[in-house]
């Protein structure tokens, strides 16, 4: 399984490694660099199926610090371009970006909220902060949140200009899009706020938004919190009814991790604890997923596809650790996989 293609409309996946978005903090006003380079290149040469380039603020306010990339111009799209057209030259991975917006959680450095004058008023869709000591974020506007959906539509036009085969929009971890979605940071009362078919229509409205730019080349993916782990917050059958929702706007994967809107919420943190939530997504709405948290062996990635409980398998430290995860395992289950002409004398073929 892990070394069979798949495709979402146009785009085959040669196998089901993906490299999970992972914030790098190495940006200076949001472009990527030397370093953003050689970092998902890099990857590219382990025979990962999709590297998908780390979560990129669609304006300003949307970075999670000051170090954070982003797509908000046509200057950022261009130095994305010089990276998606090296990995497509150079390997036969696919290249995604995920669009975000941090919402509340943003202007911070090391989990701490710094100042307006060194960051940025927050927004949300309420005025309720993340942590009781932060400053109360700017609560959103109807006409303000259009702006923000018109954002990440210009930010995925731009993304598909630069070559990008897939597009996800990160609604987790609880940043922008999470907070919407959740009744303990969205307590609006108009007609985004309040039952759950309002605190999820700002996430349709983008996936509806972003869609128009895109065309059977390029595919997409929205990232979900499975659950909050709050009593009365975002829950597992919540995820489960979303995912229903976004199959009908066109969504290709959802990508199923877990937490991050609660401040202290107690998360049980154990090899593959988010595999059930992606599993329950898949089986009980009938859509692809993909499963992340603390998968870190072939066997384990292999034993996750086998029993249905994932379409692709997203992977984060392990592959800082090891950019040739991909390529490690089809050496270890004799299977064809890219690996660089230029390294061939180093393959096992034993």
């Amino acid at each position: 399984m892990l070394y069979t293609p798949v495709k979402f409309r146009n785009v085959e996946l040669k196998n089901r490694w993906v490299m999970s978005p992972m914030c790098m903090y190495s940006s200076k006003d949001g472009l990527a660099n030397d370093f953003h380079f050689v970092h998902y290149g890099s990857r590219s040469q382990g025979g990962t199926g999709l590297i998908m380039v780390e979560a990129t603020g669609v304006e300003l306010r949307g970075r999670i610090t000051n170090q954070c990339m982003g797509i908000w111009n046509d200057e950022q799209a261009e130095k994305l371009q010089k990276i998606v057209e090296f990995i497509h030259t150079n390997s036969e991975s696919k290249a995604g970006i995920q669009l975000a917006h941090s919402g509340r959680k943003g202007s911070t450095w090391n989990n701490i909220q710094i100042s307006v004058e060194e960051g940025w008023e927050t927004v949300a869709p309420s005025p309720v902060p993340y942590h009781p000591n932060e400053r109360i974020p700017h609560e959103l506007t109807e006409e303000e949140i259009r702006d923000l959906i018109q954002n990440f539509k210009d930010a995925a036009g731009r993304a598909v200009k630069a070559g990008f085969d897939i597009i996800e929009i990160h609604g987790a971890h609880g940043y922008l899009i999470h907070q919407f979605l959740s009744p303990l940071s969205n307590i609006r009362t108009d007609e985004y706020g309040g039952s759950f078919e309002n605190r999820i229509r700002f996430l349709l409205e983008i996936v509806d938004a972003v869609n128009e730019e895109l065309n059977e080349n390029t595919a997409l993916f929205v990232r979900i919190s499975g659950t909050e782990y709050a009593e009365n917050g975002w829950s597992l059958e919540d995820s489960i009814e979303l995912a229903k929702e976004l199959k009908t706007h066109d969504v290709d994967l959802v990508d199923v991790s877990s937490g991050g809107n609660i401040h202290g919420a107690k998360i049980p943190v154990f090899e593959g604890y988010q595999v059930p939530f992606s599993s329950r997504v898949r089986n009980e709405a009938g859509v692809k997923t993909g499963a992340v948290g603390l998968i870190t062996k072939m066997e384990q990635a292999e034993e996750i596809l086998q029993k249905g409980d994932a379409d692709l398998i997203f992977v984060a430290r392990e592959i800082l650790r090891n950019p040739y995860i991909a390529v490690q395992g089809s050496f270890e289950m004799k299977e064809e996989c890219f690996f660089p002409h230029q390294y061939l004398r180093a393959k096992i073929s034993s």
